[in-house]
């Protein structure tokens, strides 16, 4: 995890409007929260400060991916490019092998393991060049699938202003699917194509069904778990109950702020292997 203290809103997703900047004050107390909340559920925290003038170094989780010794280093848009030696440094220092992608790649925010599964997003923060590349890179098997974009009025795919990258409600992989435990995957079957949507179903693994309010109001796939507890949105009774009938205990900070960037729980932290 990083920190706060740089956070801010630049419209790079289809949550994020300039008008609304978080409050900084209140942004570093539920940052510290999500910290502590962690910690409580035995998660081990390697805190990091937050790269110098980075909106978005907040979240961590789109820094790269991290297994065994390795990690591949994200290709981000253009007003978090200045997080990308940061986070090769950070991750370096950390003993990690540095690996670059050939195209754009938007780590463990767009790319899930799961058991041997590894679930990779396509044509939004990630191209699908990268995915052959990680077929060939990573041990297990690699499931591309696509969210669906964002449409104006007009019925059209928007493309985002300041990134120039096609948008979606489901821009990162991790605000769609989460992976409760390698058997189980919490997912919004509505934010898929038709064509992942069959994929995602076909797969010999459980999965808990969550509704499109959830994931685009609550974000409720934006959850982090340690396979016995899962620290998730306040915002999301369906799948919190559901959770919690599986077994799992829950932990529910409330957070206001930091979701002014687009991004919540799981975001602000990288998995490290």
């Amino acid at each position: 995890m990083s920190g706060a203290d740089f956070f801010g809103v630049e419209e790079l997703n289809p949550y994020e409007h300039k008008e609304s900047q978080p409050d900084k004050l209140k942004a570093v107390a539920e940052h510290e929260l999500l910290e502590k909340s962690f910690a409580a559920a035995g998660i081990e925290v390697v805190k990091v400060p937050p790269p110098v003038n980075c909106q978005d170094g907040i979240y961590t989780a789109n820094w790269g991916l991290c297994w065994q010794n390795k990690f591949v280093l994200s290709s981000l848009p253009n007003l978090r490019q200045a997080e990308e030696p940061y986070a090769k440094q950070v991750l370096s220092d950390l003993g990690y092998e540095i690996i670059s992608p050939p195209g754009r790649f938007s780590g463990q925010g767009d790319c899930l393991p799961c058991g041997n599964y590894l679930f990779v997003g396509s044509n939004y923060r990630t191209d699908k060049t990268v995915h052959q590349f990680l077929k060939n890179l990573y041990p297990g098997e690699v499931i591309a699938v696509e969210t669906v974009p964002a449409i104006d009025s007009d019925g059209k795919p928007i493309i985002n202003k300041i990134t120039g990258w096609p948008d979606s409600y489901f821009y990162d992989l991790d605000l769609a699917l989460a992976v409760l435990s390698p058997e189980l995957i919490a997912w919004c079957p509505e934010a898929f194509t038709l064509n992942s949507r069959a994929k995602i179903a076909a797969l010999p693994i459980e999965k808990i069904e969550v509704s499109l309010d959830e994931a685009i109001n609550g974000f409720a796939c934006n959850l982090v778990s340690n396979g016995e507890q899962v620290i998730m949105s306040s915002r999301t009774p369906l799948l919190q109950s559901a959770v919690e009938a599986r077994g799992f205990k829950t932990i529910t900070p409330e957070i206001h702020e930091l979701v002014k960037g687009g991004g919540y729980i799981r975001c602000c932290s990288l998995t490290l292997d």
